[in-house]
């Protein structure tokens, strides 16, 4: 076994022990953390068969911005785990038939599909368009696919993200009744006249009466 081989085996051993401990951890925190493994190690295997774009799509997309979004969403969230146990035990019957159909579906397919398939090589070289040799990126000839051939597809998925983006920006985006925040403009344009008035009121109690001189006696003492 050749140290590519032992790579494989050690980053896939990884990855099946981060997925099950994301379905069985009891802190959702912790759940979180152990996707983040579960995908570092996916991107690992992709490097593995060559396919460093994907692998740093995947390291810089979901763990380094939808991953921390989900971390930061779960520990700002208030979740009361005794509650969400409680119906445990009563929908695990289903759960773990659909659990095991699932199972079963990949394995067919798994062992039906890959059975006497040779590994993926990348081609090392290709001829440009001067027929010369050159040095084979699949990053660029992806890049050169997706900006071609598939640049329509590429330009509604990105007018769609941008709608999505905008739609969640303006529903989130409420006049709320409790904020305490200031305008600026209006914060600089402010006056002295403006903060502070001065109002002559009426007295509203009468005076009490004078005090009473001391005593000879009281001064004596």
């Amino acid at each position: 076994m050749d140290a590519k081989t032992g790579f494989f085996y050690f980053f896939s051993v990884v990855l099946l022990f981060a997925a099950f401990r994301v379905i069985t951890a009891r802190n959702p925190v912790h759940a979180v953390l152990f996707l983040i493994l579960a995908f570092s190690q996916a991107a690992a295997v992709w490097l593995l068969l060559k396919a460093e774009f994907l692998a740093i799509v995947l390291v810089l997309v979901y763990l380094g911005a939808v991953m921390v979004l989900f971390l930061f969403v779960v520990m700002m969230l208030d979740i009361h785990i005794d509650t969400m146990r409680k119906g445990f035990w009563k929908h695990f019957p289903l759960a773990a038939t659909i659990g095991a159909l699932i199972a079963l579906e990949m394995a067919a397919v798994l062992m039906g599909g890959f059975r006497g398939m040779d590994e993926p090589k990348a081609p090392v070289a290709m001829l440009d368009a001067a027929g010369q040799v050159v040095e084979y990126s699949n990053t660029k000839a992806l890049g050169q696919l997706l900006y071609t051939k598939y640049l329509y597809p590429v330009e509604i998925a990105a007018v769609i993200l941008l709608v999505a983006m905008i739609a969640a920006i303006a529903l989130t985006l409420r006049q709320r009744k409790d904020s305490k925040a200031i305008n600026p403009s209006q914060q600089i344009r402010v006056k002295a006249s403006d903060r502070l008035e001065v109002v002559k009121l009426a007295a509203t109690q009468k005076p009490g009466p004078a005090p009473v001189a001391d005593t000879a006696e009281e001064k004596q003492a």
